[in-house]
């Protein structure tokens, strides 16, 4: 009867095989898939960024970065169909109340993301980005609890800084400067952070593939986004305004589209071949290409300031990188100070005692 009962059960489910879209990598050395998904990341990621930016240099189409999120709403939504399909999952886990705050969250994080670039240099836009982890550690620490150790701190003051000094040099050589944009990929990062943590929390709960999230967050926003602008007059403005150049903006909207979800793709499977920490260090070195590739190829006013404020955000994210490595206490940040400090001391010492000015103050 106990045999019988056992045979009964579902056998444990097949470990997904990892794959960059259609081509089978799972027989390839770990060195291997990392290089292959690197370069899958950098390939859609800077073609994503690349069009991105590009839309926003037409001529008037500032004030329709709203329609543009409405259109990769309803591609990704169609993708997302798609990929269930060719899947198999017919059923939802998570519950739809869960899926409406998704949804909300996710159209403030895109759409506010794509409207702040009427205002904003692209680099900037991408500084921005680069510091998530300032609104992640605080939705870790409101919405689930989380603790972070005096590492995470340090890198999030050391972002605050670079971004601050970051913005200020924006500020001072773009005469266009706006601080809407600021305001609006600020309010983009917070919606982010929230969305991070609740998305990770329901997924963990009650075990929900990506395709699934993917697919009721875009599709619910897209419901979202389309009666605001119906309700505002802005959908038909969006479009008579791609209606004078259809082939090229719905075109240009589609390989933007397309890049981005084929890009989270990439990325996931990154996370699931190599880990967590190897795709973060992909993804940031791809946000630092992405600002110099639009330094090369759109012609904006630079400053050194912008390198070096540059350099203390990528600091700070190098000290996040290493934390989630190698965790440390605050006793053992306190000890290392110490080292550091009592290192220092040596060698002025040192520099002191050969140059005479030691004994001479003895």
């Amino acid at each position: 009867m106990a045999r019988k009962q056992f045979l009964d059960l579902d056998p444990q489910p097949e470990k997904p095989k990892a794959s960059i879209l259609c081509l089978e990598i799972a027989s390839f050395s770990e060195t291997w898939q990392l290089v292959l998904c690197s370069i899958a990341v950098f390939f859609f990621y800077l073609l994503y960024g690349y069009m991105q930016e590009l839309i926003f240099t037409i001529k008037d189409f500032k004030p329709y970065g709203w329609y543009l999120t409405l259109v990769q709403f309803g591609c990704y939504t169609i993708f997302g169909l798609m990929e269930t399909k060719i899947r198999g999952i017919n059923n939802r886990r998570i519950p739809i109340k869960t899926y409406l705050l998704l949804a909300l969250l996710t159209l403030g994080t895109m759409g506010l993301s794509n409207s702040s670039l009427g205002y904003l240099n692209y680099p900037t836009q991408v500084i921005f980005k680069c510091c998530k982890l300032i609104p992640v550690m605080a939705g870790g620490i409101l919405i689930q609890g989380k603790r972070y150790g005096p590492l995470d701190f340090l890198a999030a003051l050391l972002m605050c800084v670079g971004l601050t000094l970051f913005t200020l040099a924006d500020s001072q050589v773009q005469p266009n400067f706006d601080t809407k944009g600021i305001s609006m990929i600020s309010l983009a990062l917070l919606c982010d952070a929230v969305i991070g943590n609740v998305q990770e929390k329901s997924m963990k709960s009650y075990m929900a593939p990506n395709v699934e999230v993917v697919l009721y967050s875009y599709a619910i926003g897209f419901v979202y986004l389309l009666v605001i602008m119906l309700s505002t007059g802005n959908l038909m403005e969006g479009i008579n305004f791609f209606n004078k150049q259809p082939y090229m903006l719905y075109g240009y909207s589609v390989i933007f589209s397309v890049t981005g979800y084929l890009g989270i793709q990439v990325v996931l499977t990154l996370v699931r071949t190599t880990g967590a920490f190897a795709a973060v260090t992909v993804t940031t070195m791809r946000k630092a290409v992405t600002i110099i590739i639009s330094f090369i190829f759109f012609s904006k006013p630079f400053t050194m300031q912008y390198l070096w404020s540059g350099s203390i955000v990528v600091f700070g994210i190098y000290l996040n990188l290493f934390s989630k490595k190698h965790p440390m206490g605050l006793s053992d940040f306190e000890e290392c100070c110490d080292k550091l400090l009592r290192v220092i001391r040596t060698k002025l010492l040192a520099k002191q005692y050969s140059s005479g000015q030691y004994l001479a103050n003895v």
